[in-house]
């Protein structure tokens, strides 16, 4: 009887060890689970503010598009409205030069010619005109009753050669215009028609050069006004611009 009991009592110490450690084992693992819990919640919470950042990327980027739809609109309306003030600005020039009221009565200048700051100017700018050497472009300024431009001011040079780059074109091969300027009679001393001395000129760089007897002023379309001058030989074909005084009607 004793041997039995021994028996029995070795065998509920081994079941009481291995349920011991089964309860260690199973409280464990809810430790590990619990911390894995803990270890997780920094990461779920950063979930909601990552969604939050793309959704903010994807409304930036959508302004972003629109931005750029409006600045090519803008592009396109500016440029329309571009063309419209130039369209204005030429019909404006064209009701003045035609239309010009002053005290005392109205300016009037010719068919064909305009009118700018009080005097009457023809550009020979139509190419069914032809060329002319500067001695033939002066004589078909004095059959109309004027004379080849004298250009004595930076607001009428200004002026001259605005009209010359808004009315060229770009097809048309570069040429000059003879105006009423010259240094045939002592090398280096231009004159003017009357007679008076060159005070200021628009030379582009380098000229006046004299190269091959250049004795005759011409004047170009170039956008800077104040580089608009070469001197060429008086035997060259170019265009030309006459001026005169316009007639008055009370």
């Amino acid at each position: 009887l004793a041997a039995v009991l021994f028996v029995v009592d070795i065998s509920l110490g081994v079941h009481y060890n291995n349920l011991k450690d089964a309860h260690l084992t199973l409280g464990h693992v809810e430790r590990i689970g619990k911390a894995m819990d803990e270890l997780q919640q920094p990461q779920k919470s950063t979930v909601k503010p990552t969604v939050g950042a793309h959704k903010q990327l994807d409304s930036d980027e959508q302004d972003q598009q629109e931005t750029t739809w409006e600045l090519e609109h803008l592009t396109k309306t500016n440029k329309a409205y571009q063309a419209q003030i130039e369209e204005i600005t030429k019909n404006n020039e064209y009701m003045k030069s035609h239309l010009p009221m002053i005290a005392g009565g109205c300016e009037r200048c010719p068919s064909g010619w305009i009118l700018m700051n009080s005097a009457c100017y023809y550009f020979s700018i139509s190419e069914a005109e032809g060329i002319k050497t500067w001695n033939q472009a002066r004589e078909f300024c004095q059959i109309y009753g004027g004379d080849l431009l004298v250009i004595d001011s930076k607001d009428k040079q200004k002026a001259v050669v605005a009209h010359l780059v808004r009315n060229g074109k770009p097809t048309e091969v570069f040429t000059g215009f003879w105006f009423g300027l010259r240094d045939s009679h002592v090398e280096g001393k231009w004159k003017w028609l009357d007679g008076t001395d060159l005070v200021e000129g628009f030379w582009n760089d380098g000229e006046p050069n004299d190269i091959n007897n250049e004795d005759c002023g011409a004047v170009y379309d170039r956008k800077n006004f104040f580089k608009a001058w070469n001197d060429v030989r008086c035997e060259v074909k170019l265009k030309w611009i006459c001026e005169k005084a316009p007639t008055s009607e009370n």
